[in-house]
């Protein structure tokens, strides 16, 4: 009975665990996703800004912001503009639940992403990208990897 408990225990703890990745290798995914190419930012900046809003943490979710949204996932994306989490007005301008950019898989945030810096507000609607990134020597964020 204890090894069950303990086995159910640590499938609870392996399901419950986030994709946090390594710099280079969001790099290395970001940079196939055309993130680099197809979005007017260098890959540097995506990388910059995805450290400093979620520390490439696929699970990452932020605090209630001023106006009682949340922002999700690797990229932290917003529930009143760009995702519906169900518990407050949203544009959802990426037409997903937020419960999407909570999984280890990517894709649908880069889709987002690539969404929201289309918007006048293009990166400035990452406050973090703001604050650490914007118009910085950011070379240091892929410097060591292998693209």
């Amino acid at each position: 009975m204890k090894a069950l408990m303990f086995t159910l225990l640590f499938l609870l703890i392996a399901a419950n665990e986030a994709k946090v990745f390594k710099k280079c290798e969001l790099a290395s995914l970001l940079k196939k996703s055309g993130m680099d190419s197809s979005t007017g930012y260098p890959l540097e900046n995506w990388i910059c800004m995805a450290y400093h809003e979620s520390r490439y943490n696929t699970q990452a979710v932020g605090p209630p912001n001023t106006d009682g949204s949340l922002d999700y996932g690797i990229f932290q994306i917003n529930s009143r503009y760009w995702c519906n989490n169900n518990q407050g007005p949203t544009a959802n301008g990426c037409n997903k639940p937020c419960s999407d950019f909570l999984k280890d898989d990517i894709t649908d945030d880069i889709v987002c992403a690539k969404r929201i810096v289309q918007d006048p507000q293009k990166m400035d609607a990452w406050t973090a990208w703001v604050k650490h990134c914007k118009g910085k020597e950011l070379s240091e964020w892929t410097r060591d990897c292998q693209l």
